[in-house]
């Protein structure tokens, strides 16, 4: 099944000051998501953030702060956003049936939410390289559980060329700086 724009939602997991420097591979994570938020305010795809626990673990980093300007914030204690009080509200709130998935760490918050979010009837994609874990196993072991369990597993690209669609337009041109 190939990602729509026009029925998905990005959902960015945990990316925080106190966190961040501990994740293999974090500042790659930390720059596609950037990417996929900043493609997403062009193409008017609802974004959120999730901040875990922000009292032990700082709030979102600056960059995730700048690109997810359009977002929509929200403070979590329970590890999976769907346990979260109100928060599949609002999720269901955007009328979007897909949900666009980054974050860390990819084998507690990011794989309890994905379980939670087929579980409320979502689609659910998880951008493998804009999300990790503190060590490459654990981040490896949640990939296979996600794919075995009925998540797509994506890239940057392809959710960014999913949600383009076709190269002859305004938004493919704008883009390209994201792309290239």
């Amino acid at each position: 099944m190939l990602i729509r724009r026009e029925d998905s939602l990005l959902l960015v997991i945990d990316l925080q000051q106190k966190l961040a420097p501990a994740i293999h591979d974090g500042e790659r994570v930390v720059a596609n998501s950037v990417r996929l938020l900043e493609a997403a305010r062009q193409l008017e795809v609802p974004a959120f953030v999730s901040e875990q626990y922000v009292r032990g673990l700082g709030p979102s980093l600056e960059a995730v702060r700048a690109a997810a300007h359009d977002a929509r914030f929200f403070e979590k204690t329970h590890f999976s956003c769907t346990a979260e009080p109100g928060v599949l509200d609002l999720l269901r709130s955007a009328q979007k049936q897909q949900v666009i998935l980054t974050g860390t760490e990819t084998h507690v918050c990011v794989l309890q939410t994905a379980f939670g979010l087929l579980a409320a009837g979502f689609e659910v994609y998880l951008v493998a390289d804009a999300a990790s874990s503190r060590t490459p196993e654990n981040r490896s072991a949640a990939i296979e559980r996600l794919r075995a369990g009925g998540v797509g597993i994506v890239t940057t690209e392809m959710v960014l060329f999913e949600w383009l669609h076709a190269a002859d337009t305004e938004q493919f041109r704008a883009l390209l700086p994201l792309i290239k």
